[in-house]
């Protein structure tokens, strides 16, 4: 790998990972066009770190605040913190949904989910989702402190398609925490915050596969940029994306994820089958 293509997949990865377009099959179509297929440690989950990272540092007083409440409130049993405690449970059980059974999902489609033909097909059910909560929804009022139990197992769920490359994270999390009832602002503040554990769990479950084959493959001194890039590229999409969606619609995703899955369809082999891991 150069330098300049360890560069623009640090770009990629900073730009997609937090916008509702699907981060996977921009770094998987990426890697296409590059000629890639990364060895051990997915590459992708690697970049991954660095996108989690800029949401921690930007979400750090969410963050502490949410982990400082539950921990009280489990001490101290306050009511103050009565809200940041089920906010962090609501966290939990979204993400044990999105671990069990995205682990199931991934293992039963296998390479089926794999082919350009497919991720095109899961862009346009992405962006057809954007549609309908902005245009058909009208979007609730619940908040951290009215949100359920109901209403974080509903974002689990629809979090766990996420591990189908072309079905966004960040857009399903917004579509189906919207379609429960939350308000905007709590909805991408939960959409945030969930990335955090899925993440890092994901990881995790991979850093086995982190040996020096995959150092060796991508270059030492490439990792180290594509991660600053990630992380420098992660920490602007949070900022614009925020400012975005206080005055701006979600269709303008859509109809980019009409135009990616056009383009993909047009000029990529259908035969391929992608290494997602």
């Amino acid at each position: 790998m150069t330098l300049l293509e360890a560069i623009i997949f640090g770009i990629v990865q900073g730009i997609t990972e937090f916008l509702p377009i699907s981060s996977t099959a921009h770094i998987v179509i990426t890697g296409m066009i590059f000629g890639y297929t990364f060895p051990g440690l997915s590459f992708e989950i690697y970049l991954h770190l660095a996108s989690v990272l800029a949401v921690m540092i930007y979400f750090w007083r969410d963050l502490f605040q949410v982990i400082s409440g539950f921990f009280r409130f489990i001490a101290k049993r306050q009511r103050e913190d009565r809200a940041q405690f089920f906010f962090g449970v609501y966290i939990l059980i979204a993400t044990a949904i999105t671990g069990v059974l995205g682990k199931l999902l991934s293992d039963v489609a296998a390479d089926s989910i794999k082919t350009p033909p497919f991720i095109a097909g899961a862009l346009v059910i992405t962006g057809l989702s954007l549609i309908f909560i902005e245009r058909f929804h009208r979007i609730g009022n619940k908040t951290e402190e009215t949100m359920t139990f109901w209403d974080s197992i509903l974002v689990g769920l629809g979090q766990t398609l996420a591990v189908i490359p072309g079905i966004s994270r960040s857009g399903a999390t917004l579509v189906v925490a919207l379609l429960a009832g939350l308000d905007r602002e709590t909805a991408v503040r939960y959409s945030f915050l969930l990335s955090i554990p899925v993440i890092l769990g994901s990881t995790v479950l991979a850093i086995g596969d982190f040996s020096s084959t995959m150092i060796e493959y991508v270059g030492t001194i490439n990792l180290i940029v594509s991660f600053v890039v990630t992380f420098v590229f992660s920490l602007l999409g949070i900022i614009w994306l925020i400012s975005f969606l206080k005055k701006s619609k979600l269709t303008y995703f859509a109809v980019y994820c009409f135009v990616v899955a056009v383009l993909i369809v047009l000029f990529l082999d259908p035969s391929t089958v992608m290494d997602v891991e």
